[in-house]
């Protein structure tokens, strides 16, 4: 294999410590060899980026390996060319694997120039992707919380969700709300917690609500009414949050906004998940496979196989 690349180095990445392995010499000879074991503490990793300087490293390589290679990558970004590699697509030949091994092996790759690094976006979008990753599991959540609410009900045979279409909009709230507090609803009263663009009558609602509920229903619908409150509290933070971040991309937002069936929070989505800086994609088909919306290329024997979409690793 042809070398192309000086000084190089290859990353090893466990939890606790980091084997890393210098090829470095003239390209058209046998590299020399330098390996080292470092703690992945913050000293421990600044004296690896110190090692790497000494060395005169100009690229080092990495598997992705869980969450264990970003605490690296944030110490030794803007200091060296660095590369994530895809474990699927640098595996050794089986047999007499170690650690060392292994860094050695990343290193020959890269210094052939064997590795494609994947994407990593900037630190603003990665920050930007945990707020919009994070805000989507709390949406699961709520959703989650909301759907025990429906069992709650049905099982106190309250049958709100038969009169009203969302029994978490302005009506439904009030009326649970009213529910969780013991209070007892007259049609007076019910009138008034009833929004005017409810279409179901107030007789359907109160016929509805007339039910058997129990202590036990009200502890249970409690606990769950305050943890989706606690959640939709969060999520309207992490908007904020979200929307603070965007601010130097409102020109991005406004363009897939544009597009029918994106809203903001997808626009939002789109920008963590992919950066702005379409360049780091090749084409706009590399692109697509990258985001696992292109199926994959599998042919034998003159025959092409019926494939899947396969959706590549996010970082």
């Amino acid at each position: 294999m042809e070398a192309m690349i000086e000084r190089c180095a290859g990353l090893d990445v466990h939890q606790e410590t980091v084997v890393a392995c210098v090829l470095f010499g003239p390209l058209e000879k046998k590299p020399k060899t330098s390996i080292e074991t470092f703690s992945t503490t913050t000293t421990g990793l600044l004296a690896l980026s110190d090692w790497l300087a000494t060395l005169q490293v100009s690229d080092v390589v990495m598997e992705s390996t869980g969450v264990y290679w970003k605490p690296i990558w944030n110490i030794l970004e803007g200091s060296f060319h660095l590369v994530l590699a895809n474990a699927r697509h640098v595996k050794n030949v089986p047999g007499r694997k170690t650690d060392v091994k292994d860094a050695e092996w990343l290193a020959k790759l890269l210094r052939c120039g064997l590795i494609e690094s994947n994407f990593v976006p900037p630190e603003d979008i990665r920050d930007l992707r945990d707020l919009t990753r994070y805000r989507k599991k709390l949406i699961h959540h709520r959703t989650s919380e909301q759907n025990r609410i429906h069992k709650i009900l049905q099982d106190a045979n309250i049958k709100l969700t038969s009169v009203l279409s969302d029994i978490f909009g302005v009506s439904g709230r009030r009326i649970l709300e009213a529910i969780l507090n013991g209070e007892k609803i007259e049609t007076d009263g019910l009138r008034k917690m009833v929004d005017w663009r409810t279409k179901a009558s107030i007789t359907d609602i109160a016929n509805a609500i007339n039910g058997r509920i129990r202590r036990h229903h009200r502890d249970m619908l409690r606990y769950h009414w305050e943890h989706m409150g606690y959640l939709e509290e969060t999520i309207e933070e992490l908007e904020k949050q979200i929307d603070q971040l965007l601010s130097p991309y409102r020109k991005e937002v406004e363009l897939l906004d544009g597009i029918p069936g994106v809203n903001k929070a997808a626009a939002a989505t789109f920008i963590a998940e992919m950066g702005v800086d379409m360049s780091v994609f090749k084409s706009a088909k590399h692109l697509a496979s990258w985001a696992g919306v292109s199926p994959g290329n599998y042919e034998s024997a003159g025959k092409k196989k019926r494939v899947k979409p396969h959706k590549e690793i996010k970082l």
